[in-house]
């Protein structure tokens, strides 16, 4: 690279023209910041998401409104986001899994930032969620206070919830159980990793990675198990499971790969396009087929595979923007990805409750939307400061202890 040192920007500019992404200008083993960028936009994307859901005819913990033309827009973000959220995190525990002193020093490290906050969050985090869904929509009748003491820690199912649950926080459960995956792969021998590496790149290069991608989200949410629907029960929701371990092991082998950022650099604009398109059928068919009644079984395969062609593409598409675009640091960029995980863990009981508190009151719907985003927003920001700035409470909520006094116990890690 001619200037690289001299000019970045340049040296960027010439790397597209080569068909190069940013991580084959500087090397596939260093931080890749649009990855960084695109995993703090996928659970922003998140918050918003479970907001709307509060107004969508779709099954939601607490309803404030049920509009049919919600759906509309919430086709823009439903096929995929779950599946980013499992390709970054695959993503960041590959380059954790680099840098830890082999494969059971970092089970130990993924097992504490992610064991603790779940059992926490069952605990203390999620209790208000039962309790607002069984008083919202099954006539439960005794108060929080009653409901803690004699129904939540009493082991059994009410109306079909089972309590004490994880609800949201199931995706904490799964990533513990794909972070095992990882580990044990790690323990296989060299060699054999070394051939698993280099057959998946040759499986995703060039473009067939939106082909095969694209064919692999169908067979897994369609073939395997029919209706796309996940149980959230870690022990029998395998087509979930074979979706998102796909998902996520895809990101463990992007990271440090450059043959498929390159791919993918190549290939996003395509992609772009074709989530776009996968994207306009789902909301034809929303708006031909509004409410929550099932389509008709002529029109279920074409919503389908909409659905695949959008949940991939718009992945690979994420992905090569994030690379193309975002690949820069940010004075903010490590503060934000530290709180990711905190906010992760409250959003939803914050938008539960505050939810509840809105149901059937006099304020506009514009007006109910945007209070449950503002208050959402803020009560996260208020629990991630809050729990950095208490030692007990920072494993709790997935952070790590720093050591020294003052400023520097409260600097965010950069992992």
């Amino acid at each position: 690279m001619r200037r690289a040192a001299s000019g970045r920007r340049f040296g960027l500019a010439r790397g597209r023209l080569e068909g190069e992404s940013p991580t084959m200008q500087r090397g596939a083993s260093e931080r890749h910041f649009g990855m960084d960028w695109l995993r703090i936009g996928a659970f922003q994307l998140l918050i918003l998401y479970h907001v709307g859901m509060a107004f969508v005819p779709w099954d939601y913990h607490v309803k404030v409104a049920s509009l049919d033309w919600v759906s509309i827009p919430m086709q823009l973000t439903s096929p995929w986001r779950l599946s980013l959220l499992f390709v970054v995190s695959g993503y960041a525990s590959a380059a954790l899994l680099g840098r830890s002193a082999g494969a059971g020093a970092f089970l130990r490290q993924r097992m504490a930032r992610l064991g603790l906050p779940l059992l926490f969050g069952m605990i203390v985090v999620v209790p208000p969620q039962p309790w607002v869904q069984l008083v919202t929509q099954h006539g439960y009748e005794a108060g929080f206070a009653s409901f803690l003491a004699h129904d939540y820690f009493r082991f059994r199912t009410i109306a079909g919830i089972a309590m004490p649950g994880w609800m949201h926080l199931w995706f904490v459960a799964y990533l513990i159980a794909y972070t095992l995956v990882l580990g044990l792969g790690h323990a296989l021998p060299a060699r054999w990793r070394e051939m698993l590496r280099r057959g998946g790149e040759r499986l995703f290069a060039g473009p067939q990675i939106l082909i095969v991608g694209i064919a692999f989200v169908w067979w897994t949410r369609i073939r395997l198990i029919p209706g796309w629907e996940d149980t959230h029960n870690l022990v029998d929701d395998w087509s979930a499971h074979a979706h998102y371990l796909g998902m996520f092991l895809f990101g463990v082998l992007l990271r440090g790969s450059a043959p498929m950022m390159r791919t993918i650099a190549r290939w996003w604009k395509l992609a772009a396009l074709l989530a776009i398109g996968g994207y306009l059928v789902l909301a034809g068919l929303e708006y031909r087929h509004p409410g929550p009644a099932p389509l008709p079984p002529a029109m279920r395969p074409l919503l389908w595979a909409a659905r695949a062609v959008e949940s991939w593409a718009a992945i690979v598409a994420l992905i090569g923007l994030a690379d193309r675009y975002a690949n820069r640091d940010h004075r903010w960029r490590a503060t934000l990805a530290e709180a990711v995980f905190p906010c992760y863990l409250v959003h939803q009981t914050i938008i539960l409750l505050v939810g509840y508190w809105l149901r059937g009151s006099a304020i506009g719907l514009l007006a109910q939307f945007l209070i449950l985003i503002a208050a959402t927003l803020a009560g996260c920001w208020l629990f991630y400061l809050a729990g950095r700035r208490i030692e007990p409470l920072r494993p709790l909520i997935g952070l790590k202890r720093l050591p020294g006094p003052g400023a520097a116990r409260l600097r965010p890690a950069t992992a």
